[in-house]
């Protein structure tokens, strides 16, 4: 994607100090380690490559909110969210990865947890895990309406994490269907989330506004990589102003009733703002 990298942790804590330095209060961190196997045992390992770019980002800008993707996707070598058995991802199995990588993000010194891999009841199991180990302080923030949308198509080529067989429909959501979304968000809250997520945001933003009218709970929206990539080739073709593009779209987003963007475009956005 234009303008956007795969960063080793000394480039990544740069960015961390330039976006803090221009009003951005928070990062979120996924990462691409050097080794995938099939359970994404990278993922916890407390010397990954998360694992130290959180305590690298938090020595260099304590004040920053460091919030981390919790999923297994970016670390198997299948590219699917969880342990697979018998050629299919294991809702139960893929639970205790996912404790033992919130766990480690949180003794690494994150500030907030997001899990991000849409099984079945991972915000109790973080939740669980979190608490049992004294971080009760620590919140979750739960992809609460993930969608199995073609917008995610960028990161997952930037992440080198797509799938190398089928599809992740049978665990995210069902573009057509929104009542399953105000079931999801329920249940997550019911299990402990402190923030709801909806992913994509500009295709949702019906969802955005129905969750936070029916639920009140703070409620986030993650601007993809897709809605990115287009904002970026619109303007590299001269077919929009990139800025105006972008502005409107983030406005959008925020009308409908997100209290946190997640965005690419945190930065520039930021430039924007300040003036």
């Amino acid at each position: 994607m234009p303008g956007q990298f795969q960063l080793s942790i000394d480039e990544t804590v740069k960015e961390a100090k330039n976006a803090w330095d221009l009003g951005v209060p928070s990062v979120i961190l996924f990462g691409i380690p050097d080794h995938k196997d099939a359970v994404g045992s990278t993922g916890f390992d407390p010397d990954g490559i998360v694992q130290r770019a959180i305590k690298a980002i938090k020595d260099a800008v304590p004040e920053m909110c460091v919030i981390t993707d919790v999923c297994m996707c970016e670390y198997t070598d299948h590219g699917h969210c969880g342990a697979i058995v018998d050629g299919d991802v294991d809702n139960d199995a893929t639970l205790e990865l996912l404790r033992k990588e919130a766990l480690t993000h949180a003794q690494a010194g994150a500030d907030m947890v997001a899990p991000s891999d849409m099984m079945d009841g991972r915000v109790g199991a973080i939740r669980n895990i979190l608490d049992e180990n004294g971080f009760s302080n620590i919140p979750v923030m739960a992809y609460a309406a993930k969608y199995a949308s073609t917008f995610y198509g960028p990161f997952r080529d930037a992440a080198e994490s797509p799938p190398q067989f089928g599809d992740r429909r049978s665990y995210q959501m069902d573009p057509p269907n929104a009542l399953e979304a105000l079931r999801e968000v329920e249940l997550d809250i019911m299990e402990g989330a402190d923030i709801v997520m909806v992913k994509p945001a500009l295709p949702y933003l019906d969802i955005i506004r129905m969750i936070k009218d029916r639920f009140g709970l703070p409620t986030a929206a993650y601007n993809v990589s897709g809605e990115y990539s287009m904002v970026k080739a619109m303007e590299r073709l001269d077919w929009g102003d990139g800025r105006g593009l972008m502005m409107e779209m983030l406005m959008s987003i925020k009308r409908s009733g997100a209290d946190m963007i997640l965005t690419y475009f945190a930065p520039e956005a930021a430039k924007v703002i300040q003036g």
